[in-house]
């Protein structure tokens, strides 16, 4: 197999993988609907800086070490699931104590968004890096791809790089999908929902995480 017959195969898994419903798409969703533009692009950027830590990290054989230390998994495990359930009970939170969210396109919403870019960034890559799941995605795959005489680190750059593109192509189409229909979405009425059901997909997911049974 040669490097471009890996990269090519690894794409078609990791496209796959990438438009199936997940955490990563709710949160982007909810960015855009909820925040802005330029906020759901910060958070799909900060998603693809996970998985690019998390490609290298795999290549290097830190993800090698989560998968054979059952107390390494088990630790970030729970340090993901603590982030997951804190992430979605401050949105039904947040939720709960507003009456109102102020008019797509408003003053308070645009500095919002700028002032916020940062921490958009923050919350797309910690969600990723807290996703032990995301690391043994990566330390399951890259193996199979990677063609003899070739650096494993730069294969797994590489493949994280295809996985990241592919991601953000895809999150651009949801991000400018949900512009269309922002008249519709962007009601106080629906953000509220919306947040309510990242909210709780957020704290099932943590859950989810926290209560498997280690591998």
């Amino acid at each position: 197999m040669t490097l471009l017959q890996a990269l090519l195969s690894f794409a078609l898994v990791a496209g796959l993988l990438t438009v199936v419903p997940g955490l990563d798409t709710a949160l982007v969703l909810r960015s855009s609907i909820a925040k802005s533009r330029r906020y759901a692009f910060a958070t799909a950027a900060g998603i693809s800086t996970g998985a690019i830590i998390w490609g290298v990290a795999a290549a290097v054989g830190v993800s090698a070490l989560l998968a054979a230390s059952e107390f390494a998994y088990r630790m970030l495990t729970i340090a993901g699931a603590a982030y997951m359930v804190w992430l979605g009970l401050s949105l039904l939170w947040k939720r709960l104590r507003k009456t109102g969210v102020p008019a797509a396109g408003g003053t308070m919403a645009a500095a919002e968004g700028r002032d916020n870019l940062v921490q958009g960034w923050l919350t797309g890559t910690g969600t990723n890096l807290l996703n032990p799941k995301v690391g043994v995605f990566y330390i399951a795959t890259i193996p199979q791809f990677i063609p003899a005489g070739v650096s494993p680190l730069l294969v797994g750059i590489l493949l994280a790089g295809v996985h990241c593109l592919l991601a953000m192509a895809w999150f651009t189409l949801l991000i400018f999908g949900t512009g269309y229909a922002a008249r519709w979405l962007k009601g106080a009425r629906s953000i509220r929902i919306i947040d309510s059901i990242t909210g709780t997909v957020l704290v099932g997911f943590g859950l989810k995480l926290a209560l498997e049974p280690a591998h």
